[in-house]
């Protein structure tokens, strides 16, 4: 349940395709279905492309990466196992901001609007950030759910309508 479906799969390789996608970055791996889809189509794409997965999970990272050699694809993936804003950081302190096309959250839902913001700086403008889980499941129209998740995921999704950076869409 925690894998995105192959529906997902092939609507990111679309916009991966759409976008010409040279870069990318991913924000929790799991088992490396999504990293699998993207890095698949950027590297029929464009040779030398670089997907960024972070994730801190070594036990399921270990299983995306025999997926990732399995497809050969994981000369395309660079994992870094840590906290994700602590990765992005470091990347944007590095130079790289304003250089990725793509970005994919699927992580812990509290830490999203930090992801939000740190991969707002690593997108080039006319990139596209993806969410997974905004509706989750109906919850977040369900206003006696005030889970931390729930209220994470409603915050987002309140900040992104009003954020005159973004184009948002659901």
């Amino acid at each position: 349940q925690m894998q995105i479906s192959a529906e997902q799969g092939a609507f990111m390789q679309t916009i991966a395709r759409m976008l010409n996608a040279k870069r990318a970055f991913e924000i929790g791996v799991f088992t490396g279905y999504s990293s699998t889809a993207v890095a698949l189509t950027m590297k029929e794409m464009n040779p030398g492309s670089r997907l960024l997965a972070c994730d801190v999970s070594e036990d399921w990272t270990t299983k995306a990466r025999g997926y990732w050699r399995e497809a050969q694809v994981d000369d395309v993936i660079d994992l870094v196992i840590a906290p994700a804003t602590e990765t992005l950081d470091a990347r944007i302190e590095g130079g790289e901001a304003g250089t990725y096309d793509l970005g994919f959250i699927d992580a812990d839902k509290t830490g999203y609007d930090s992801y939000y913001e740190r991969g707002l700086q690593l997108l080039r403008k006319g990139g596209v950030m993806l969410f997974d889980n905004v509706l989750w499941s109906g919850r977040v129209a369900d206003p006696p759910d005030t889970s931390p998740e729930t209220s994470a995921l409603r915050a987002l999704a309140q900040k992104a309508k009003a954020d005159t950076r973004v184009h948002a869409a659901m």
